[in-house]
C-alpha cells in the first residue's frame, strides 16, 4: 500500500517555482466558486507519520488559498466533556458548513490507531470503530460533502532524517519532542496498524491518498493539485455527489512508479544460482513439512509480463513440494458457467484447505489487468474490483492462509528477444500467439495498470513482490527466498489477529 510513496519522489526548485503561481490562482478560483455555490462542504483530513510535513502542508494551503474560508481543527486526547459523549460527538461539532473547507489535523482515525498501537484497543474493537467511521463518511458524502483524506508517508530512515532536520533548525526545533522519538521506535507497529486502517477505510466515497512526505515541494505540489482536481470535478458535477464505485486514480507528476524503479540488470552467476536454488528449495520443503503448516495454507499468485518466465518459476517451486500437496490452477478466459456467477466465484472454488498449497498461474487480477486494458469489462467493474480483491484476500489471510503474490517484470527489449526465440524453437511455438504480439502493442497501458494494481492491492496480509526477471535465474531464486520468508514470518507471528 505504501510502495509508491517510498520511491524518493522529488520536485526541483525551478519546476516548483514555475508551477506554484498557476496552481495558486486555480485554487483560489475554485475556492471562490465553492463559496458562491454554497452547496458543498469540503472535509480534508491530514494524517501520517511524525515529521512527514502535516503542519507545513496545512500552512502552504493557507498561503495559497483564502484563509477566511478555511478552518483547521486539531484533535488530541479527548477532554472530560468529550469523554462524556459518544466518540464521534466532537467531530460532528467541528464539521465545516457548506461552501467552506475544513482541515482536520488529527481526526476520527487518530484515536483508534494510537489506542491499537498502545494495546488499549483490540483488533475486533478497532474494526468495529472502522465500520462506524465508514458509515459516518458515507453519510457525509450523501449529504453533499467532498472528503479528501491524505496520508503523508515516510520510510523509517526518512522519518529519522526529517526529525533530525527539524530538530537542528532553531525555527522548528520546538516541534520535535521526546514523544516523537519514542514513536519512531514503534514505526513497524504503526505501519501494520495504519496499513490495516487505511485499507479498510479506502472507500469509493472517501478514498485515501498516500503521498511521500520527505520532499516538501513534491508533497505540497501534489497535495495542492489533488485538491484542485477534486474541487473542479465536484463543482462541475450535480448538486449531490454520485457515489463512485472506487477511489479515483491519483496523478503521477514526476513519472516515477514501482515498475520504472526496478533494476532489471540484476543477475546471478550460474554456479551461485545452482547453490541458491538448492538451498531455498530445501528450505521451502522443510517449511511445508513443518507441523505448523497444518494450521496454514499457502496461496501463490503468479502474474507478469508475457514471456517473463512464470512457468519456469512455478516449476522450480513445485520441485520442492510433494505432488500430493499442491495444485496448479491455470487461469484463462472464464467459461460460460463462470460468467454466470460473480467474478470471484471461480477462484473461491480453488482455495486450498489447511496444510495444502495452491498456485495460480494468472489469477483474479485479470480483471484489473487484461480486462481493464482490453475493455472486456466496464470501467466501474475493474475500479470496484480493487476493493473486492482486497476483501477476498483479507478473508483468506484471516482464515490462516499465507498469500504470496509475484509480479515478474522484464524489459520491452528482453520481451522482444524472448518472443523471437520462441518462434525459432519448435517445442516453444505453443508459447507465442498473436495475442502476445497484440498485448505488446499496449505495453504502456499494461504498465499503468500494473502500477495501479500494486498501489491498490499490496496489503500487509497480501503484499506484492515485484521480481526483476530479465535474468530468469535471479527471478527464480528471489521467488523461492520470498516464499520461505513469508512462511517463516507466519510461523513466528503470535496469531493472525495481533492480540
Amino acid at each position: 500500500m505504501f510502495e509508491s510513496a517510498e520511491l524518493g519522489h522529488k520536485i526541483d526548485k525551478e519546476t516548483y517555482r514555475k508551477a506554484v503561481p498557476q496552481l495558486r490562482t486555480a485554487l483560489l478560483e475554485a475556492q471562490y466558486e465553492l463559496k458562491e455555490n454554497r452547496n458543498i462542504p469540503v472535509v480534508v483530513l491530514i494524517s501520517g507519520q511524525d515529521g512527514a510535513g502535516k503542519g507545513e502542508t496545512i500552512n502552504v494551503l493557507y498561503e495559497w488559498m483564502d484563509p477566511r474560508f478555511i478552518s483547521t481543527l486539531a484533535f488530541s486526547a479527548p477532554t472530560d466533556e468529550e469523554c462524556q459523549r459518544p466518540f464521534m460527538w466532537r467531530y460532528w461539532r467541528a464539521l465545516p458548513p457548506k461552501g467552506r473547507v475544513g482541515i482536520f489535523a488529527g481526526s476520527w482515525y487518530s484515536s483508534p490507531i494510537h489506542d491499537r498501537i498502545n494495546g488499549h484497543m483490540t483488533k475486533a474493537d478497532m474494526d468495529q470503530r472502522i465500520d462506524q467511521i465508514n458509515r459516518f463518511e458515507q453519510m457525509l458524502v450523501n449529504e453533499g460533502a467532498l472528503i479528501l483524506k491524505f496520508w503523508f508517508h515516510l520510510t523509517k530512515d526518512g522519518q529519522k532524517r526529517r526529525l533530525k532536520a527539524l530538530e537542528k533548525d532553531p525555527l522548528t526545533a520546538w516541534r520535535v519532542t521526546k514523544q516523537n522519538w519514542d514513536r519512531l521506535k514503534t514505526y513497524g507497529k504503526l505501519q501494520e496498524v495504519a496499513g490495516h486502517v487505511l485499507r479498510m477505510t479506502n472507500t469509493p466515497w472517501a478514498p485515501w491518498i498516500t503521498i511521500e512526505g520527505e520532499d516538501d515541494r513534491y508533497r505540497a505540489l501534489t497535495t495542492g493539485q489533488i485538491l484542485l482536481d477534486a474541487l473542479r470535478q465536484r463543482l462541475t458535477s450535480a448538486d449531490r455527489q454520485a457515489t463512485p464505485v472506487a477511489p479515483p486514480l491519483p496523478p503521477n507528476i514526476d513519472g516515477r512508479d514501482v515498475l520504472s524503479e526496478l533494476d532489471l540488470t540484476r543477475r546471478i552467476a550460474k554456479k551461485e544460482y545452482e547453490n541458491q536454488l538448492a538451498k531455498w528449495q530445501g528450505r521451502l520443503s522443510e517449511l511445508v513439512l513443518d507441523a505448523r503448516f497444518k494450521q496454514r495454507s499457502l496461496i501463490c499468485v503468479f502474474e507478469g509480463s508475457d514471456a517473463a518466465g512464470k512457468g519456469g518459476a512455478i516449476r522450480r517451486v513445485t520441485t520442492a513440494l510433494d505432488a500430493r500437496d499442491y495444485q496448479i490452477v491455470p487461469i484463462a478466459a472464464p467459461t460460460e458457467e463462470e460468467r454466470a456467477q460473480p467474478y470471484l466465484w471461480r477462484f473461491w472454488r480453488h482455495i486450498p484447505r489447511r496444510g495444502r498449497v495452491t498456485i495460480f498461474d494468472r489469477s483474479w487480477y485479470g480483471r484489473v489487468l487484461v480486462e481493464r486494458v482490453e475493455g472486456f469489462c466496464a470501467e466501474a467493474d475493474w475500479l470496484r474490483a480493487y476493493t473486492e480483491i482486497n476483501d477476498f484476500e483479507h478473508e483468506l489471510a484471516e482464515s490462516g492462509a499465507v498469500i504470496a503474490k509475484f509480479w515478474l517484470q522484464i524489459g520491452k527489449d528482453e520481451q522482444l528477444k524472448r518472443f523471437k526465440e520462441r518462434e525459432k524453437i519448435e517445442f516453444k511455438h505453443f508459447k507465442i500467439t498473436p495475442e502476445d504480439w497484440r498485448n505488446r502493442e499496449k505495453w504502456d497501458d499494461y504498465h499503468q495498470a500494473v502500477c495501479d494494481m500494486v498501489d491498490r492491492t499490496s496489503t500487509g496480509n497480501a503484499p506484492w513482490t515485484l521480481v526483476e526477471a530479465n535474468d530468469k535465474n535471479y527471478a527464480r531464486v528471489k521467488i523461492l527466498r520470498t516464499l520461505c520468508e513469508r512462511l517463516e514470518a507466519a510461523y513466528k507471528r503470535k496469531d493472525k489477529n495481533w492480540d
